[in-house]
């Protein structure tokens, strides 16, 4: 059947379109009419974005419809997501024209869909070579992909996988006062949980200090296959979610004047937001502000064809992707294709030179940096922090201190230093984290709450890791610095938004205009080695793998063996930039191995030897033990100094590594260490174990082309665990400092005669020790007093811990 096309830009209502109500809740704005001039420039615009957009789809030739189309002129492979984009160009639209009629500061955010390329793809330029570039290039090697990503200007938000636009408009909102973000969020993405905890994000915005969301929730009744639960949901169920969320909301959906529709909704939520912020910056802030949030509904792939080969294409699912997927074989489909792209009238639209006529850019904000495409905030916004000094707050080796608590102590300084360029996004765990010292001068930012409501909170405690993440990504973004302290076991929760966000990293250094941006900041605390009371299902260090995955110019992973080591890692991270920096560190107070100076040597090397737990300062090994990990490390010094009250004669030396990507293949990584480096610490032929706080098989991974892997063992989180002590999780995961001791043990016989002569009752006392333990651990339900809580925080063994 021939396709059937529509022939102007504003069709009629779909079969699948929702009738319009008119309910007591919801807002009724009097209709402004639109200026003459305005309403054309409004028109015309979308009609040539429009046919940019499905040009883009499906040309590589003849982008001015100059001629017939043939199939020479249709792309080989037809990629690309029409059906949201005739209402996001109707957004994008209004959004010029109110920029420019109010000299905002705007940034738009979607989800997945289309941008335009501006100033910084001078290829892409407003004339026919730039059509055509553009057509050609969209959506094929070597060109523009097709969902919001890096190269596209303006963008803050990797549009690949759904969920995370509203978060990340809030996030980009904080501390900046004057920007507005309007996220549009399509009724798919408002399916996925992330959203609908982000609809809360206001509760966490101070309208004195920060900035405002225009949500346009855009319901055009189908995702890829199926129908949306938004698009069933009539008015009343909408206006009913939205006000218990928080919202005043406004339903856009006048077919035959969606222009004046929209236009004076956009009004009416910029007058709210305005009233809202004046209110709170007069100090008469408003408790629990109803913020506008707009609904608006359209057919998916409005404007394009109603229908082909007997299936509905406007106003359903088959919109969603390429309505004419045989473009480049099918007669009938490449005559329906010309047929569209003709309907919006190209001729009228494009000059001679093949740039838009004057009324369409008329509507595009004249000062360039207005333009949302070229705002500043979105490309070259870093202002960076002052970082306190860190060794003021070091403590002494020899005794004992919770990396935390320290590291909050620090993170107090920083927010003195930085109160508008800093925060922290935590899952409800601060204080459990043992971070509470960030409260001394701050407090939590909670709209919703009157006990810290306008007081300018510099921590935000939502449980949910999701939201976090969000604000983190657009806080970070926007050109400032933040921190997203976890239990380990529950980063893994975003694992995939951190892995999304690299993705936008590694192509925004690969542009030539975006700048640097900070880090992202993870500090993983709360870890399986001590999570015992909580059980196995906070004992999992995966994430670690999910960083290591990364590419290497962004991936970083620190696993501090003391606190001080931790206080020049954590400065180090919130000075550093474009990376992904995992933090891992124990909150329980445990041993101090190294001074400050010490310490700052040590994280900058990456790795060292610790000569006060090695004999004769790491000389001339037999054996050689690495520990990667606080808790982990502990048990390696642990079983040096036990090796040199049962075999004397056997020589240890001691390596820690806090640094995890040294260890990575020579080259490969920046701080990779080289083969020679890496023999000169580990030795060249002597037998190496690993006690490492991850899974093993990350660590094989990293290892694995450095030469005589051979004589490498690994140890590792072995998915062994439950309700139990400290120690038992070191026994049942074989990382404890017996199994350390058996394995150098073993490991020592091969090259010293004195230590084989004995191995094998110096392994069977080994083994009685850990039945002894194991026994009186089940028998009282504790480690025994000596053993681990009281050996971690005394050193026992009088101080051997602390030689040198």
């Amino acid at each position: 059947m021939p396709g059937e096309v529509i022939d102007r830009p504003n069709p009629e209502p779909s079969p699948s379109h929702v009738p319009k109500q008119v309910l007591p809740l919801s807002v009724k704005v009097q209709k402004d009419p639109l200026p003459e001039d305005a309403n054309k420039s409004l028109k015309d615009f979308r009609r040539v974005a429009c046919y940019i957009a499905a040009a883009m789809i499906f040309l590589k030739d003849n982008a001015l419809l100059k001629r017939d189309l043939t199939f020479d002129d249709v792309k080989p492979r037809l990629l690309g997501h029409w059906g949201t984009c005739p209402g996001l160009i109707l957004v994008y639209s209004h959004l010029n024209y109110l920029i420019r009629k109010h000299d905002l500061e705007m940034i738009y955010v979607i989800g997945p869909g289309h941008g335009s390329m501006g100033k910084f793809f001078p290829q892409y330029g407003r004339d026919k070579i730039g059509l055509h570039n553009l057509s050609t290039k969209f959506s094929v090697t070597g060109g523009p992909p097709s969902h919001i990503n890096a190269e596209t200007p303006g963008a803050i938000h990797e549009g690949g996988e759904l969920g995370y636009a509203l978060a990340v408009s809030f996030g980009a909102v904080m501390d900046k006062p004057d920007l507005i973000v309007t996220c549009v969020i399509g009724d798919g993405e408002a399916e996925t949980g992330p959203t609908a905890a982000a609809w809360h994000g206001y509760k966490y915005i101070d309208p004195a200090e920060s900035g405002a969301i225009i949500p346009i929730v855009h319901v055009n009744g189908f995702k890829i296959s199926e129908r949306t639960i938004y698009g069933c949901m009539d008015h009343k169920e909408l206006t009913a979610l939205f006000t218990g969320y928080g919202y005043q909301p406004r339903f856009v959906e006048d077919l035959e004047d969606i222009d004046t529709d929209l236009a004076n909704s956009l009004e009416w939520a910029l007058t709210e937001i305005q009233k809202i912020q004046k209110a709170a910056r007069s100090g008469n802030p408003i408790m629990k502000p109803r913020w506008p949030v707009i609904i608006m509904r359209t057919p998916k792939g409005w404007s394009g064809p109603k229908k082909v080969d007997g299936e509905f294409i406007e106003g359903s699912f088959h919109a969603h992707q390429v309505p004419l997927a045989k473009a480049k074989s099918d007669p009938q489909h490449l005559k329906d294709l010309e047929a569209w792209l003709k309907s919006y009238g190209p001729e009228n639209l494009f000059d001679e030179d093949g740039a838009p006529v004057k009324s369409i850019l008329d509507i595009i904000p004249s000062k360039e940096g207005s333009r949302m495409g070229q705002v500043k905030d979105t490309y070259d916004p870093y202002i960076g922090i002052t970082v306190p000094d860190w060794m003021e707050l070091g403590v002494e080796k020899g005794t004992e201190a919770s990396s935390m608590q320290l590291c909050g102590s620090l993170l107090d300084e920083a927010f003195q230093s930085n109160p508008h360029s800093l925060r922290i996004f935590s899952p409800d765990e601060l204080v459990s984290n043992k971070l509470s010292a960030v409260f001394d001068h701050t407090g939590r930012n909670f709209q919703w709450d009157e006990f810290s409501n306008a007081r300018g909170g510099r921590v935000i405690e939502i449980l949910s890791e999701h939201c976090c993440q969000g604000f983190m990504q657009g806080y970070t973004l926007t050109g400032r610095v933040a921190l997203f302290p976890s239990y380990e076991s529950f980063l893994g929760i975003i694992h995939t938004m951190m892995v999304q966000y690299a993705k936008f990293g590694k192509m925004a250094q690969e542009t030539h205009w975006r700048r640097p941006l900070g880090s992202l900041n993870y500090i993983e605390t709360s870890t399986w080695t001590r999570q015992e009371h909580n059980g196995f299902s906070h004992q999992n260090p995966s994430f670690i793998g999910a960083v290591l995955n990364l590419k290497p110019n962004a991936a970083r992973v620190y696993l501090s063996p003391d606190a001080n080591c931790f206080l020049s890692t954590l400065a180090h991270c919130l000075r550093s930039k474009n990376y992904v920096n995992l933090m891992v560190g124990s909150k329980q107070p445990s041993p101090v191995f190294l001074s400050p100076k010490e310490a700052e040597a040590h994280c900058r090397a990456g790795a060292s030897v610790f000569e006060f737990a090695s004999t004769d300062k790491g000389l001339y090994p037999d054996v050689v033990l690495v520990g990667v990990g606080a808790e982990l490390t502990f048990e390696v010094v642990k079983a040096a100094e036990m090796l040199k009250e049962i075999a004397p004669e056997l020589r240890v030396r001691v390596v820690n590594v806090t640094d995890l990507m040294v260890l990575e293949t020579e080259g490969v990584h920046p701080h990779a260490l080289t083969n020679q480096d890496f023999d000169s610490l580990f030795t060249s032929d002597r037998p190496i174990r690993f006690n490492y706080h991850g899974y093993g098989t990350e660590l094989k991974g990293l290892l694995f082309a450095r030469p005589h892997t051979e004589r490498i063992t690994i140890e590792g989180y072995r998915e062994e665990g439950s309700t139990t002590t400290p120690f038992d999780m070191m026994l049942v995961n074989n990382v404890s400092r017996y199994h350390v001791m058996e394995y150098a043990l073993r490991g020592g016989a091969k090259v010293n005669e004195k230590v084989r002569v004995r191995l094998v009752p110096l392994l069977a006392d080994l083994k009685h020790r850990i039945q002894k333990t194991r026994d009186y651990i089940l028998e009282n339900g504790k480690d025994k007093d000596d053993i681990y809580d009281l050996a971690m925080v005394k050193g026992s063994g009088g101080g051997v811990l602390y030689e040198g």
